[in-house]
């Protein structure tokens, strides 16, 4: 099966992509990259649930956007495009208190000017379904957005 990436990332280097952003912030972390789809992962613990200790759906909805818009940004030329979000929609399955959620991104859509990407979460301990959801992306040239850094920040990582 042909790769639908621009070019050859590899975990590690999205792993750099972590820097103060909010992915960081709620403990996603990239954990697989296939020829068609981009896995993550992200903790239950008090970052990401409500105050009835139950998974937010606010969090699902940051796990959904950080990959489906990185996994959209891995399909066009970083020096030239951007991929930002037109609309997400997303159904909340089942509840869940502890462990880890993964989410499995994959595309519906990659056209020249949007993109529509589909990600499943499921609960790390038992694979049921926590979430779907449907993640539509506009491909807006660079310098289109009036405050945007100029180039990707990607953090070393450092071996321990």
């Amino acid at each position: 099966m042909i790769s639908i990436w621009f070019k050859d990332y590899t975990v590690e280097y999205l792993e750099g992509l972590r820097n103060a952003n909010m992915g960081k912030h709620i403990g996603i972390h990239f954990t697989e990259i296939g020829t068609g789809f981009l896995k993550g992962s992200m903790p239950v613990d008090n970052r990401t649930t409500q105050p009835f200790g139950i998974l937010h759906g606010g969090a699902s909805c940051v796990l959904s956007e950080t990959l489906g818009s990185v996994a959209g940004w891995m399909t066009i030329d970083p020096d030239k495009y951007r991929a930002v979000g037109l609309e997400l929609n997303i159904n909340h399955i089942r509840a869940i208190t502890q462990g880890s959620v993964i989410g499995t991104c994959t595309p519906l859509h990659v056209g020249k000017r949007t993109q529509v990407w589909q990600t499943d979460m499921t609960e790390e301990a038992t694979g049921k379904r926590v979430a779907i959801s449907r993640l539509t992306l506009a491909i807006i040239e660079q310098g289109t957005l009036s405050a945007q850094k100029e180039h990707v920040i990607v953090e070393k990582i450092r071996q321990a």
